[in-house]
């Protein structure tokens, strides 16, 4: 059922489309808004034009990645070029008990987005200033939201890709984009957000999942 234009401006579609939140989760992302508003006075972090609808265009966006995947405790998640801090801040909401590495390679940016973290209370979130293709270490998944094209993305990160599966899809990357058409020989699937989300704004969105190995 779609959300309501009111909804929409508010936390109140987050709750629409995910009702089993807890209590704290609900405050949590109720508290998005204003923190992203007075960041916003100081440094860029989302669009002028996005602010107001920060929870439709950011939160849930990220949250379509929770329509695919439900990340196990201890799951590691590597979020890059995390900007404003999406996808990672909302679904360390979602998931308290994964894991979240988010990098930007903007010490400015990546600073904001500790303090974010910090003033929502997320105990599961670290943040490193550093370009995608110096990380080290091994993740469960890596996402991206428009950070660059997909195939560079790819060669960037796909050495940190852990071979060792525990969710209902293989590890792999899951990465946020518009509806170009993807050239890749790498096995993926792609899911159209609109089939999640009623919104008019995600008819042009989908999500793809690069999977790096077989099971």
């Amino acid at each position: 059922m779609r959300a309501t234009p009111d909804e929409s401006m508010s936390a109140a579609i987050i709750f629409h489309y995910f009702d089993t939140l807890s209590t704290k989760q609900q405050e949590q992302f109720k508290k998005i808004e204003p923190i992203y508003k007075a960041w916003n006075e100081k440094l860029n972090l989302v669009s002028r034009n996005d602010i107001h609808h920060i929870y439709l265009k950011h939160v849930l966006h990220a949250l379509s990645i929770a329509k695919v995947v439900a990340f196990e405790p201890g799951t590691q998640v590597l979020d890059v070029g995390t900007g404003g801090g999406f996808p990672g801040i909302p679904l360390a909401i979602m998931f308290p008990q994964a894991q979240f590495h988010l990098i930007d390679s903007v010490g400015k940016k990546i600073n904001a987005v500790q303090h974010i973290a910090e003033e929502l209370g997320l105990t599961n979130v670290s943040t490193h200033q550093i370009r995608a293709e110096n990380i080290e270490g091994q993740y469960d998944f890596i996402l991206g939201r428009a950070v660059t094209n997909l195939i560079p993305f790819y060669g960037w990160v796909k050495n940190n890709i852990s071979f060792q599966d525990r969710h209902s899809i293989p590890n792999g990357i899951l990465y946020l984009k518009g509806k170009e058409p993807i050239q890749t020989s790498v096995r993926h699937a792609t899911y159209a957000i609109s089939d999640f989300f009623d919104d008019s704004f995600f008819e042009t969105k989908q999500l793809v999942h690069l999977i790096h190995h077989e099971k």
